[in-house]
């Protein structure tokens, strides 16, 4: 009997390479399902998970509300911030207060980002466009600031950017120390409970094989740094490929509900079914 053949959509980012390279490279296998990768920015694999097109499929942990009737949420392959997060920057302006009225670049309608910045400011602007135009619209002046996501957030300082707010650092004080969930991986819901589970389980192996052999996986990983140091490199897989990357457990999941709570408050998304994980 062939293998069943399972989509996997992912960001071609330095953290999800290694994530899967595991399974990318075959040293983990799935008996009997065979994996086709699909590699889009996060915005696109959104979008496609709102028609169901893929098995598996990375997602923004916002995006989570607008497709919870058709997937369940893998525990394993979420990026969570642990003390840091989305980048509010700007080269002129300093604070929340300087930015009123103002206009921010953000990186897509369906990012946790853009959730994030609604969710916890008021009276600024902002326009949607892809994540790495960002900083160029912020440099020729067609927004007044902007907020990063991906490797971004720990380049900004050294490109002389003034950091107006690390949502990341924003969260931890705002919740007592939850962390904050940017990304998950989700499994349709046609594919079965135990089908999920086992791609689950594949995807912590897949992980474990990467930090088991980084001479093979950090180098594979870092073919999608968009020029950053391979030290640089280094440093932003391992803020989002963590223990709570292999399984997000009852942490994760809180802050999940923290943030769909607070999001609901200002009718940002709507009503979110109970979160199991998978």
């Amino acid at each position: 009997m062939a293998d069943r053949i399972v989509k996997v959509g992912h960001s071609p980012d330095p953290d999800d390479a290694f994530m899967f390279y595991g399974l990318a490279s075959g040293k983990v296998k799935l008996p009997g399902i065979a994996i086709e990768h699909l590699l889009e920015d996060i915005q696109s694999l959104n979008e496609r998970a709102q028609r169901a097109e893929l098995e598996v499929t990375a997602i923004s942990a916002h995006a989570f509300a607008a497709v919870a009737d058709k997937y369940w949420i893998m525990r394993t392959g979420a990026s969570m911030g642990e003390g840091y997060g989305p980048v509010l920057i700007s080269r002129k302006y300093r604070s929340l207060e300087d930015l009123q009225g103002k206009t921010v670049g953000t990186p897509g309608p369906l990012t946790t980002a853009t959730l994030l910045f609604k969710t916890f400011t008021s009276g600024i602007r902002n326009i949607d466009m892809p994540f790495d135009a960002i900083m160029e619209a912020v440099d020729n002046g067609k927004v007044d600031a902007g907020l990063l996501i991906h490797e971004g957030q720990i380049t900004y300082h050294s490109l002389g950017y003034n950091k107006v707010l690390d949502f990341g650092e924003f969260w931890e004080k705002e919740t007592g120390g939850l962390p904050l969930p940017l990304g998950l991986d989700v499994v349709r819901k046609d594919l079965g409970e135990d089908m999920a589970q086992r791609l689950s389980i594949g995807l912590r192996d897949s992980i474990a094989y990467g930090y088991a052999h980084q001479d093979e996986s950090l180098p594979y990983a870092l073919r999608w740094g968009r020029g950053i140091s391979s030290a640089l490199g280094e440093k932003f897989v391992k803020m989002y490929v963590s223990e709570l990357t292999i399984d997000m457990g009852e942490k994760g999941k809180q802050g999940l509900e923290f943030l769909f709570r607070r999001a609901q408050q200002k009718n940002l998304v709507g009503a979110i079914p109970p979160i199991v994980l998978y």
